[in-house]
């Protein structure tokens, strides 16, 4: 592995590239990459960065928004199969039949979408700002798509919007029920319960926190406690049981598994690397309307 590491290292600093990688990847992907984050964080940094390459350790949606915000840079997906089920769960025709249905009332798009969706969205967000997007609008009525999760919460937080929600989830943390917290509690009674948006509300209602990757990771960086329930996919407990060995994480379910985050190898990276395959195109037209979208949130979440 070590000979992988370094090769990727040393072609990395030779073509100008860059490694973005998510907090659900495989955690040895961490020894290449230069960010890594939540997909807000990754954003700012695919904006930022002076790089002519961005190797994208994440799935499809990552990979586009890099190039909606990038178009300049040659953004590249080290596995092209790497794809995202809620994402999925909307196309372009459902999006406008989902938009005509409700007409004249702000779009917000999560990041977990096309290029193709984003385009008919009048703003993105991330579990990171959805609040914060949601009360930028200074609206009494959203609608809010795909993740009817992450939606529902935002409207039991704010109270004063009614947020119409898209019928999409992500199946790893739609899978979690009351019962799971509930036996967390009885188990570990003196654990915090650190739970992420894109479990059903009723779920995230009994959490002692709840936020997105980076707000997971950040609040056991600055908590008391010795002790934490992990509710959201299995890199961040990885990563956190990694970099607070002083302090004791369950994961709320062994399956707590993305299968198309965990697709990415170093072998990949490095072949993406040497070979620069599996580049992401758009549609000029498609990009422009989509990064609209995404710069909009990125002006708000300065």
């Amino acid at each position: 592995m070590k000979k992988i590491i370094d090769k990727i290292k040393n072609l990395k600093e030779k073509k100008n590239a860059i490694i973005l990688a998510h907090s659900y990847q495989n955690i040895e992907i961490d020894t290449v990459a230069d960010f890594v984050g939540d997909s807000l964080y990754l954003s700012q940094q695919a904006q930022k960065t002076n790089a002519d390459i961005i190797i994208f350790a994440g799935v499809y949606f990552m990979a586009q928004t890099a190039k909606i915000i990038s178009p300049e840079k040659k953004v590249i997906l080290p596995n092209i199969n790497a794809g995202c089920l809620m994402a999925d769960m909307i196309d372009h025709k459902q999006m406008i039949n989902f938009k005509n249905s409700h007409p004249n009332i702000p779009i917000v798009c999560y990041i977990n979408s096309t290029a193709e969706v984003k385009a008919e969205c009048d703003i993105c967000c991330t579990s990171s700002n959805a609040l914060e997007i949601v009360k930028s609008l200074n609206s009494g009525k959203v609608l809010f798509l795909p993740d009817a999760n992450l939606g529902k919460w935002v409207e039991n937080k704010l109270n004063n919007v009614e947020v119409i929600t898209y019928n999409g989830n992500c199946p790893v943390h739609n899978n979690i029920n009351i019962d799971d917290i509930q036996n967390a509690r009885k188990q570990h009674p003196n654990a915090q319960i650190l739970i992420h948006p894109e479990c059903k509300p009723e779920v995230s209602s009994l959490g002692d926190y709840v936020g997105s990757t980076s707000g997971i990771i950040n609040y056991v960086k600055n908590s008391q406690a010795s002790q934490f329930v992990i509710v959201t996919e299995k890199g961040v407990y990885d990563r956190l049981k990694r970099d607070y060995p002083d302090k004791e994480f369950f994961l709320i379910r062994n399956n707590m598994i993305c299968d198309s985050m965990k697709l990415t190898s170093l072998e990949e990276i490095l072949d993406a690397l040497e070979n620069e395959t599996n580049e992401i195109h758009l549609d000029e037209k498609i990009r422009k309307a989509s990064f609209n979208c995404i710069e909009r949130m990125l002006k708000v979440s300065k």
